[in-house]
């Protein structure tokens, strides 16, 4: 029987640093607001030559480095994005001509959000469990500083920009044990990005979000996730390594651990430095898990994320 094991990371952040000090100087805020409500210090934000694909290009040659993989041996390319380039191409075109590769089934996810990195490992691990490719390329990049409203605290606190990147590859013993997903579209309005189309423009008109009815929904929908996630797999919270989580908010995260009575100590955050990269986040955390020797081979990860529709989801990867 076939299965898919994560084979190689990689990321890329941009140069420039903003603080939440340096947000003080811009807005009605300050450190300890955003730290008190958020977990977030500091985020990267693109400058004008760090673009949604070149920092998914960086991001991917170095998953296929660590993978010992050439760019040809990909079978296939997704790319998890809020932020294309256009609305089509897509930017996963852009990139397989980037890396010098044809042929091989190129596409975006960006309708998902913040759940796109799950819901593109699910993708793939069934293209690869089913015998049709034998390896994928998986990239989250975002430029998140390019959508939020600047002026509204209560939003543009929150987002980063930079891109990570994950290579999967065919193996005969298991790497992602499952994945679980849902969406909901009672809840479209509750985070949303409006846009309007005019000529050969995308103008969006500012993220939108309804924070306080999104924590309570994301605490209740990824515990249960979670739970359900384990149940399915006949796995204990005690067998868990790590747990890495979408990072989106400290008290999120908190409030999940704290439901599956999982110590936040074996807990991925990158939060407080890179802020919400949006679908970027995963394996922006991922791979740091992985530099940093924190995660090791062998462990179980659990993997969760909730995002617009609303849609949320989880993988349970053996790395």
């Amino acid at each position: 029987m076939l299965y898919s094991r994560i084979l190689g990371t990689g990321s890329y952040l941009p140069t420039k640093v903003l603080t939440n000090h340096d947000l003080a100087q811009m807005l009605d805020t300050s450190d300890d607001w955003i730290v008190t409500r958020t977990g977030i210090k500091q985020r990267h934000i693109a400058s004008a030559d760090e673009t949604i694909l070149s920092m998914a290009k960086a991001a991917s040659i170095k998953a296929l480095t660590s993978a010992n993989l050439l760019p040809q041996q990909i079978g296939m390319i997704i790319v998890c994005t809020t932020t294309p380039m256009k609305t089509f191409p897509s930017t996963a075109c852009y990139l397989q001509q980037e890396l010098g590769v044809a042929g091989c089934p190129a596409f975006d996810l960006n309708s998902v959000a913040c759940s796109a990195f799950i819901y593109a490992l699910s993708i793939a691990d069934q293209y690869i469990k089913n015998g049709s490719i034998n390896s994928a390329l998986i990239v989250g990049s975002e430029v998140m500083s390019s959508i939020v409203d600047w002026t509204d605290r209560n939003t543009c606190v929150l987002f980063g920009d930079g891109a990570g990147a994950v290579v999967l590859q065919a193996s005969s013993t298991p790497g992602i044990f499952a994945t679980h997903l849902h969406a909901d579209g009672a809840y479209s309005e509750i985070l949303s990005m409006p846009l309007r189309v005019k000529s050969d423009n995308v103008a969006g008109t500012g993220l939108q979000m309804a924070g306080n009815r999104l924590f309570k929904l994301a605490v209740t929908m990824l515990g249960d996730l979670c739970e359900e996630t384990l149940q399915a797999s006949g796995i204990t919270t005690a067998e868990i390594d790590w747990l890495i989580p979408h990072q989106a908010n400290i008290r999120i995260i908190e409030a999940i651990t704290k439901k599956l009575a999982l110590p936040l100590a074996k807990t991925i955050i990158t939060l407080g430095e890179q802020g919400n990269t949006s679908a970027a986040s995963i394996p922006l955390a991922l791979d740091k898990g992985i530099i940093t020797g924190a995660v090791q081979p062998g462990q179980l990860l659990l993997l969760e994320a909730f995002g617009g529709g609303l849609t949320w989801g989880s993988a349970l990867v053996r790395y």
